[in-house]
């Protein structure tokens, strides 16, 4: 029987209210970045596979910067943590300015970098802050109610990316034939294009940096609960080794990592796959900002489920869904193909908390840097983007586009994310 416990006491409501707001935030990052893979490609005229170093750029500055960002919370507290990771946030997307003035691209792949390190210090403080904020009974649902606001943060940078940005890029304008007519210009005039686009690109990442400078004055000058104080008495280097030693926890991680490679794929290679079909830039964006629409759905309707159904079992099923979904998208040509992808956001939508909160559960003192682990595990978003932009440069594929093939990559996470559910379900039962 489920527990009637409350899923944030009134006496954590403010703090979590200040903390929920950061998911948004960092949610905004990520999905006015997915965006620009296929941007960069086309005005910087790279391949598929180097457009897809922005994921790098952007998910490695998680797994450099997860542990150092864990010592430092263990060691203070996580309201410095919190300040550390907004400084750092500004501080990347202010450098997209010079990196503009540039026109380099790995200057902006550095900027991306920066950016992510504070991403590393906000969400190793945030989820586990957020996970402490009441009963432990209700710390799954409570971090998916948080992480619910995740994917609004989510839906605006969409929005932004779609209307302000790729609509505004002169690189992509066709002709009546539905061919790029940046193709067909001159290199002076291509410089001129992409001069202009690089400023288009530039501009929301500036106004970004100084509106998270503004969240930063508000969070330090706010009052906030003195929890995640570091117990001296505790050697990290046991905590490493009791982690490494927890079979839940270790294929927690990779199951997370699995996860976020599979969302950061099928939401950054949507485009590539409505181009395939003839849709512009802009246009295949929206049905992204579709895809994540259903996933916030889904989110808040998982999150109310959990009340009634084992977190473990609809993790399970959910990944099974994911499974069932991306076979589509590799088989199926044509606009059905971009339905199923865009369906496969509904069972993606309750993953990373589920699977955060389970490989969380009953690490009490070692859940801070067990966090840091689980962030870390982001760095499957920048590892899986290149592989999958190689093989959509193959064109085809035995019978298949390369690019309905390249799922194949999601549909793999799936399959390991529905063995970690089981798992929890099976082996795992404390």
């Amino acid at each position: 029987m489920k527990t009637k416990e409350k899923i944030v006491p009134r006496e954590y409501l403010f703090p979590f209210i200040l903390i929920t707001s950061l998911f948004a935030l960092w949610g905004f990052a990520n999905d006015i970045t997915n965006p620009m893979v296929a941007a960069f490609k086309t005005v910087m005229e790279i391949s598929n596979a180097k457009a897809a170093l922005v994921q790098f750029a952007f998910y490695g500055g998680y797994a450099t910067m997860a542990i150092p960002a864990a010592l430092i919370i263990k060691r203070y507290s996580y309201k410095l943590g919190i300040i550390i990771g907004l400084a750092l946030y500004a501080t990347g997307a202010l450098l997209f300015f010079p990196a503009a003035q540039f026109e380099l691209f790995g200057f902006f792949l550095v900027s991306l970098y920066i950016l992510t390190f504070g991403l590393a210090f906000l969400e190793t403080t945030a989820n586990p802050y957020i996970l402490s904020m009441g009963p432990a009974e209700t710390a799954t649902r409570r971090l998916n109610l948080a992480q619910s606001f995740n994917p609004m943060g989510s839906i605006f940078g969409m929005f932004i990316a779609s209307n302000v940005i790729l609509t505004a890029l002169e690189s992509d304008k066709r002709d009546a034939a539905g061919n790029l007519i940046f193709d067909t210009l001159s290199a002076a005039e291509k410089a001129a294009v992409r001069t202009h686009d690089l400023g288009v690109i530039r501009n929301p990442y500036v106004i970004l940096g100084f509106f998270v400078i503004l969240m930063l004055v508000i969070i330090a000058l706010s009052k906030m609960p003195k929890r995640g104080k570091a117990d001296h008495s505790i050697k990290t280097k046991d905590t490493f080794r009791r982690l490494f030693k927890n079979e839940k926890y270790r294929e927690g991680v990779i199951a997370q990592v699995f996860y976020v490679g599979a969302q950061i794929m099928c939401w950054t290679f949507i485009i590539q796959y409505a181009d395939n079909l003839g849709i512009a830039k802009a246009e295949a964006q929206r049905y992204n900002i579709v895809a994540m629409a259903i996933f916030i759905g889904s989110r808040f309707v998982s999150t109310f489920l959990m009340k009634y159904l084992n977190a473990r079992l609809m993790l399970t099923m959910f990944a099974l869904g994911g499974v069932l979904t991306t076979t589509g998208v590799i088989l199926i040509e044509g606009m059905p193909g971009l339905y199923l992808l865009i369906a496969t956001s509904a069972f993606m939508s309750l993953m990373f908390p589920t699977i955060y909160g389970i490989a969380l559960e009953g690490l009490g003192e070692d859940s801070t840097i067990g966090a840091a682990g689980l962030v870390m595990a982001i760095v499957g978003g920048a590892l899986m983007p290149p592989l999958q932009g190689l093989i959509i440069d193959q064109g085809t594929i035995g019978w298949l586009p390369a690019v309905n093939f390249s799922f194949i990559l999601p549909f793999i996470c799936f399959v390991a994310i529905a063995i970690y559910g089981y798992r929890t379900l099976k082996v795992h039962r404390e």
